[in-house]
C-alpha cells in the first residue's frame, strides 16, 4: 500500500448562542465505516477532482474549501458557503442531489446558487500516521453557520446522526463514555472550547500558523505519550498512549 495520505477537507461550522459559548456541528460516523467508525467528527471528506475543477472559477479559494462545503451539505443539509442562503426545502433538495452523486457545479447552476468561499477561514491541517490502511491529509476550515434555525438531516450511509453542541459538551460526552473522539478531533475541541464566540475562534485561527500536524510518540519516565507541536494554539499537546482510541 502506498504511504501517501489522501487529501481531505473538514468544516468546523460555528453557531453563536445568546446565553453561552458557540455550538459546533458534529456528525456521528456510521458504525460500518472503515475509518473512525462511530466517532463524533466534523463534517468532511475527500477532495475530488471536480472540487479542484470548480475552484478554477473561484480564485479566492481552492478545491479543499469546496470539498468542505460540499461534504457538509451532503452530510447535514446545512447550506454553508452559498449565496443567497437557500430556503430549508431547497437545502434538502441540494443534499439529495449531492447524495445521488450529481455534480455540485451543475446543481448550483440549476438552483441559481453561487459559492462564497470568503465565508471559510483556514484553521488547521492534520496528517496523522496512526493508520496503516488509510491515512488522510486533512485541511480544517472554520465558518459561521447561516442565519436561522438549521436542524441537520443525515442520509443513511453518510452518517448515523448529526448534532449541534458546544466543544465542552462533546468532550464531556466522551468522558461519560457516551461518545468516541479520535485524537485530532479531541485536540481541536479542546482548542475551540477556549473561546466564547466565533470572533474569538477566528482570531485564534489568524494568530497561529496552519502547519501539517503529524503526532509522534515520546517516552517520559517509562510512559509513552502521543505528542503534537506546542506553537499551534492547542492547550493540550500530549496524551498517554495507553488506552488511547485513535479511530
Amino acid at each position: 500500500m502506498a504511504d501517501e495520505a489522501i487529501p481531505a477537507a473538514t468544516l468546523i461550522l460555528v453557531r453563536e448562542c445568546v446565553d453561552g459559548p458557540p455550538e459546533l456541528l458534529l456528525v456521528e460516523r456510521s458504525a460500518g465505516m472503515a475509518f473512525a467508525a462511530g466517532a463524533l467528527v466534523f463534517p468532511g471528506g475527500r477532495i475530488d477532482k471536480a472540487d479542484h475543477e470548480l475552484a478554477s472559477d473561484h480564485p479566492e479559494g481552492d478545491g479543499a474549501m469546496i470539498a468542505a462545503i460540499r461534504e457538509t451539505i451532503e452530510e447535514t443539509a446545512i447550506p454553508v458557503g452559498l449565496r443567497p442562503v437557500p430556503e430549508a426545502n431547497d437545502a434538502l433538495r441540494l443534499q439529495d442531489a449531492l447524495a445521488a452523486e450529481r455534480p455540485f457545479s451543475q446543481v448550483l447552476l440549476e438552483m441559481r446558487l453561487e459559492l462564497d468561499l470568503t465565508q471559510l477561514a483556514p484553521f488547521a491541517r492534520w496528517v496523522p500516521k496512526f493508520h496503516a490502511v488509510r491515512r488522510f491529509d486533512t485541511l480544517f476550515f472554520i465558518a459561521q453557520a447561516p442565519a436561522g434555525e438549521w436542524t441537520p438531516r443525515v442520509i443513511e450511509g453518510e452518517c448515523a446522526a448529526a448534532y449541534w453542541m458546544t466543544a465542552s459538551e462533546a468532550l464531556e460526552r466522551e468522558t461519560r463514555q457516551e461518545a468516541q473522539l479520535i485524537f485530532p478531533t479531541r485536540r481541536n475541541l479542546e482548542r475551540l472550547a477556549q473561546h466564547l464566540s466565533f470572533a474569538e475562534i477566528v482570531a485564534d485561527a489568524h494568530a497561529h500558523p496552519v502547519e501539517p500536524i503529524t503526532p509522534w510518540v515520546e517516552e517520559r519516565e517509562g510512559e509513552k505519550f502521543v505528542t503534537i507541536p506546542d506553537h499551534l494554539g492547542y492547550p493540550v499537546t500530549q496524551e498517554a498512549l495507553v488506552g488511547l482510541w485513535r479511530g
